[in-house]
């Protein structure tokens, strides 16, 4: 199934692991690793404009090989017809507050390395965000995923699950 993927969307709400995953497929497969929240976010988590943050999106998934991880709506219709390989990190609005809660506590107040410029932080409107995605972007990636079913599509309910399939395909354990 990786073989022949030189395009791998991942896509999955926040604190669901696709920053770590990104950057361990790229590590594996020796593709570069594009960050939507790296591209979205400016110094001291500054906004870039969207129309040219979605242009530099563009830029990256008309290149022959990536791995882009994020779920920004403008442009994710767009990633998911080009990807070769869509990873789709369905997980539980529980396991999500998990994960955010988790990232905070261990690398509070440091640089995000996909979001450079950027130090860990947790506010309520982020929270209430990880809280409702499954209800608003969930719904909106699953109709995405849906109109695309004749693509190579790999849906993760859980960690467990992604651990034990990126085990079987590299051998290797990996911590998300």
């Amino acid at each position: 199934m990786l073989e022949n993927s030189n395009k791998i969307a991942i896509i999955g709400g926040p604190g669901t692991g696709k920053s770590t995953l990104a950057k361990n497929l790229g590590k594996q497969l020796n593709l570069p690793v594009y960050h939507i929240d790296g591209i979205h976010h400016l110094e001291n988590w500054k906004k870039r404009d969207p129309k040219e943050r979605d242009k530099i999106i563009l830029e990256k998934v008309n290149e022959p090989k990536w791995i882009i991880d994020g779920t920004y709506k403008s442009t994710l219709e767009v990633r998911v017809q080009k990807a070769d390989l869509i990873i789709f990190l369905n997980y539980s609005t529980i396991a999500k507050v998990k994960g955010i809660l988790s990232r905070y506590i261990k690398t509070r107040g440091r640089e995000r390395e996909e979001i450079p410029g950027c130090k860990e932080k947790m506010d309520l409107e982020f929270i209430k965000f990880t809280i409702n995605w499954n209800k608003t972007k969930g719904k909106f990636v699953k109709e995405i995923i849906d109109r695309n079913k004749e693509k190579n599509i790999m849906v993760f309910k859980n960690r467990t699950q992604l651990n034990k399939w990126y085990e079987k395909e590299f051998s290797e354990k990996m911590e998300i």
